[in-house]
């Protein structure tokens, strides 16, 4: 029952915030309403960790053949507990930002934490695809309704992406349903298809497509950087945080097992994708002068690598992914944090226009040097376990082409110390700008959740097993599925 709770507290809290108009109520009872749905996955994780406290199943459409059917594995935890970890984060992390019908933007964001919940853990293919929307679509009125002044063609362009990679997947579910031994929309049930090869070659690009639209990875990515420039703040760490994990989950779970041919077959060509984008990210980050633009584009070369990383189909390379998922949520979500705060404390997000802000702030210049080295995989800090069997797995990849991978990948590691460093010597050091030296330092409740972000930082960087060991049985059955060695023994 534990996977139900995860799903209906956020949707029952965020319908009742549209009955919310006071700000402050609706702003207290979203952060209470995030802390006791982290209660619950922890719970989850802790008290209530059988399995059979993580499963639920009733019936629900019979007459298609899906049912309401929950399962917590262990890809599952690690992304449910990100998504109860981040939104205490994002809400604290933007306490004082002021939102015009608080209630509805509230409102929005919690049905959005229950939509992803559903996708990572339903076990059923039409209820995945009902999460996925419903995950979906509160973020087109968030971007929308409480965006920046280019908000409705971004969002416009935002939608059609999305919109059309959803009809592709429904497409692939639809025909997969009807290939089934009882015309049934369950993951089991997909998982037991023997389909011809050449099916799955043409199946294959109707899932990727859409779940490499929502990471984003190249060169599907071209919605991503106006969106998250546009999307209110915190809108943009639930999307860059969180949502983009769909995309990844869609792959492990619902594309390379159903389909372990054709993600063979074409694993090179999505690792070559994957390698181009990180390429690609980092140095048009490296030319950004605005911090959102810089962030975004270095999250599509994070993606890129952990894309690359699951379809090199090792056991290194995908306990790396499981990890880094989390990891990468949170160091994404203490950047954007930090921004928000430049932002609202000196008035722009350009980095030509600030400089000196560590006389003014040391405070807020060490955590944000903490967090920025972090999101790089400094030793010690949470990234780095994650990149290095990433990075390992990569160099063990069946591909003929695994040494260049790894090479451009690395090169990927390189440009990003260079904008990374870059950004923190113009922004937090040398002369004071007219408007650095206007600002203050953090604030007892910012320093509070920065804090907890060093925090988590720190203990995955010194003690990853704690991930690690939770993700390690998913990770040895998932490799078992997408096994396809039984087709060239003799």
């Amino acid at each position: 029952m534990i996977s139900l709770f995860l799903i209906l507290f956020p949707m029952a809290a965020g319908m009742l915030h549209f009955f919310l108009k006071d700000g402050k109520t609706a702003r207290s009872f979203a952060l209470f309403s995030s802390l006791a749905t982290l209660v619950i996955a922890l719970l989850g994780l802790t008290v209530y960790s059988q399995p059979e406290q993580h499963s639920f199943s009733r019936p629900w459409l019979t007459i298609l053949g899906s049912s309401f059917s929950l399962q917590a594995d262990g890809m599952g935890k690690v992304l449910t507990l990100l998504n109860a970890v981040a939104y205490p984060l994002v809400i604290l992390g933007t306490w004082q930002r002021v939102y015009a019908q608080p209630g509805r933007f509230f409102g929005l964001m919690l049905l959005a934490q229950a939509g992803m919940m559903g996708v990572f853990l339903t076990t059923d293919a039409l209820l995945f695809y009902f999460f996925w929307e419903l995950a979906l679509i509160p973020m087109y009125f968030l971007a929308s309704q409480w965006g920046g002044e280019r908000r409705i063609p971004v969002t416009f362009k935002f939608f059609i992406y999305t919109f059309a990679g959803s009809v592709l997947m429904l497409a692939g579910l639809l025909y997969l349903q009807t290939q089934t031994a009882d015309h049934s929309f369950s993951m089991a049930a997909f998982h037991k298809l023997k389909l011809h090869s050449a099916t799955q070659l043409k199946l294959f690009w109707l899932f990727f497509v859409a779940f490499a639209i929502k990471m984003p990875v190249f060169p599907f990515h071209t919605w991503q950087p106006d969106t998250y420039e546009q999307a209110p703040a915190a809108t943009t760490m639930i999307l860059s945080g969180v949502m983009v994990k769909m995309g990844l989950l869609g792959l492990a779970r619902w594309l390379m097992p159903v389909l372990p041919v054709a993600s063979y077959q074409w694993g090179d060509v999505v690792m070559s994708l994957s390698v181009i984008g990180i390429i690609y990210a980092s140095l048009i980050a490296i030319r950004q002068d605005d911090l959102k633009r810089l962030v975004a584009y270095s999250s599509i070369a994070h993606i890129g690598l952990m894309s690359a990383a699951l379809f090199a189909e090792n056991l290194s390379a995908t306990q790396g992914v499981m990890i880094q998922m989390f990891n990468h949520g949170i160091n994404i979500i203490g950047l954007w944090i930090l921004i928000d705060i430049i932002e609202r404390r000196y008035g722009t997000r350009k980095i030509s226009e600030l400089g000196g802000i560590a006389r003014q702030a040391p405070v807020l210049a060490v955590f944000f040097v903490v967090i920025a080295l972090a999101n790089i995989a400094l030793p010690l800090t949470n990234a780095f376990p994650g990149e290095f069997l990433m990075f390992n797995g990569i160099l063990g990849a069946k591909s003929k082409y695994y040494i260049l991978f790894v090479i451009l990948a690395g090169l990927g590691i390189i440009l990003a110390a260079v904008y990374t460093l870059n950004m923190i010597r113009r922004c937090f050091y040398g002369e004071p700008g007219t408007l650095s030296a206007a600002g203050g330092d953090l604030q007892a409740h910012e320093k509070w959740v920065l804090g907890i972000i060093v925090g988590l930082i720190l203990w995955m960087g010194i003690y990853p097993q704690s991930l690690l060991g939770l993700s390690e049985g998913f990770s040895l059955q998932w490799l078992e599925r997408i096994d396809i060695s039984y087709l060239f023994r003799k």
